[in-house]
């Protein structure tokens, strides 16, 4: 079955995890996506202890629906073999500051040269017409910059980055979302444009989006930082025997909860009686929450909570999410055959699409795996490629 991208191509040099995750949801929705690297591969492929070298596991995760072609982009003829390639593309996407990628002679208007309808995407750490532009980035100094560590700060007493690569991620889906919008502007005008994704402006925007708060009214001296999620008290509330999250949110959950803790009091409390008078008293009121919650097992609440329709969930652990009953019920998790690597597990794509659904056609591949049938598509000899793969090892 065709996906919604079949009869894309994406020509894709960037690395790591940001990049190959929005490339990785095209390859999932059906486009042709080429994963450019250098001779000694993408870094993730060497994270982790594989089965084989440079097939990592980070790499097998995020980096499947793809074609590996290798070219040392330093060399003026790969640079070249690229360029033929990118001629028949409709998507390059790049991860490289944008003074390397200028030097590499691969910035848009070298790309718009040979290819006016492409849509040119660069990913990078700050924006280009930032002061931080051509610094480096990870994920680390971006959860540092956006606030992310600091609003952590306030429950593990300094500053903590969150143990997920969320910067990554999220930019990835930013990156993923802004080309099918150009591609969408391409397809109704037929113009190609570019477009910049920064990691720093993307997470400071997804931090902002609660956290702006009363700087809305006054950008200078208005409070910034929703408290609801600030607090201290805002955690996993320990029962007898476990831990629960558990969210009355609205007035009907509020009062449903007050009754089943036989707590009248609180019922009729003006302080707890509105979305806005709770929203002012979040500090007493989570830790009213905290202290109901330790009277009763977590059996007991999720089987008194549930009937209400009153947010509750366990607290499961990574393992527990392999073995989670709703995950296996709509097939989270897949296994396939590997050509080199064996049965692999890989998550499917969450989105699901009646008439085109996303598919894992291909499992992550091996450096350089294709890189003698890309060239060639692209319209290289057999010579040409030879010498261009002559001293490469991986290929």
């Amino acid at each position: 079955m065709r996906g919604l991208l079949s009869g894309i191509t994406v020509v894709d040099l960037t690395s790591v995890v940001m990049g190959p995750y929005a490339t990785q949801i095209f390859g999932d929705m059906g486009a042709d996506v080429i994963k450019v690297e250098s001779p000694e591969g993408d870094i993730m492929r060497h994270m982790g202890v594989g089965r084989s070298k440079a097939m990592g596991p980070i790499h097998l995760s995020v980096n499947r629906n793809k074609k590996s072609l290798v070219l040392d982009l330093r060399k003026d003829a790969a640079r070249q073999a690229l360029l033929r390639v990118v001629a028949k593309a409709d998507v390059f996407v790049h991860a490289m500051r944008p003074s390397v990628i200028e030097k590499l002679g691969l910035g848009y208007s070298k790309i718009k040269e040979i290819n006016p309808e492409i849509v040119y995407c660069g990913a990078y750490g700050f924006g280009e017409g930032g002061p931080y532009a051509n610094e480096p980035a990870y994920d680390d100094m971006i959860q540092g910059v956006s606030g992310l560590c600091s609003v952590n700060a306030l429950l593990a007493g300094e500053p903590r980055f969150t143990p997920t690569i969320i910067g990554d991620k999220v930019a990835g889906l930013t990156i993923a979302h802004s080309i099918l919008a150009a591609l969408f502007h391409r397809q109704r005008t037929g113009e190609g444009q570019s477009l910049e994704v920064p990691m720093f402006e993307t997470l400071a925007s997804f931090m902002l989006i609660e956290h702006l708060w009363e700087r809305v009214f006054d950008l200078q001296s208005g409070s910034a930082g929703y408290p609801r999620v600030l607090s201290q008290l805002r955690k996993p509330h320990k029962t007898k025997n476990g831990y629960l999250c558990v969210l009355p949110y609205t007035d009907r959950n509020w009062k449903d909860f007050f009754a089943l803790a036989d707590r009248g009091d609180l019922a009729a409390d003006p302080r707890y009686g509105t979305p806005n008078s709770r929203s002012q008293n979040y500090e007493t009121l989570y830790k009213i929450l905290g202290d109901i919650m330790m009277e009763r097992t977590s059996e007991e609440w999720l089987s008194a909570l549930k009937p209400l329709n009153i947010p509750v969930a366990p607290v499961n652990s990574l393992e527990d999410l392999f073995t989670d009953p709703h995950l296996k019920a709509v097939g989270m998790f897949i296994q396939k055959e590997h050509p080199s690597e064996g049965v692999l597990t890989q998550v499917r794509p969450p989105v699901k699409f009646e008439k085109t659904p996303s598919q894992v056609t291909r499992l992550a591949p091996r450096l350089g795996e294709h890189s003698r049938e890309v060239l060639a598509g692209a319209g290289l000899s057999e010579h040409e490629i030879s010498l261009l793969m002559e001293g490469s090892a991986s290929v």
